[in-house]
């Protein structure tokens, strides 16, 4: 995993375990990797992993089993896109919106793209497959 220099690091593998989940690699219930596994696989410190998984558990996303370590919640699915769709409309919305209207980007192009980059990037996904031009 990179990260970028504009987000803290415990908030980027918070998204990151959110991504896992959000694409069903990581199943309510299921265990996460542990905290020192996850640390050596991103090579960064216990402590950052750590603060991941406690904002993770204090937006009821992931929960702590003592002794065992931690898992999805049963709702964890419903609680990360909850998280991420509001941050996306609060954050990233707006710059895009900007970016459209700046750039003369017709709604029609934008879907024309999207469904493109859908079909490109996930071809599982009924939606799309036959949508692409």
């Amino acid at each position: 995993m990179e990260f970028k220099e504009n987000e803290a690091i415990y908030m980027q593998i918070g998204a990151y375990v959110g991504q896992n989940i959000l694409l069903g690699k990581w199943t309510a219930e299921q265990k996460i990797p542990s905290v020192r596994d996850m640390a050596v696989e991103l090579q960064v410190n216990l402590n950052t992993v750590m603060r991941a998984y406690e904002f993770l558990e204090s937006i009821g996303v992931i929960y702590n089993k003592r002794g065992l370590g931690f898992f999805v919640a049963p709702d964890g699915y419903e609680k990360i896109k909850a998280y991420r769709k509001e941050k996306f409309v609060r954050q990233d919305l707006p710059s895009l919106f900007n970016n459209l209207h700046l750039l003369d980007i017709t709604q029609e192009e934008l879907f024309d793209w999207y469904r493109d980059f859908m079909a490109a990037n996930y071809p599982n996904n009924e939606k799309y497959r036959n949508e692409s031009k």
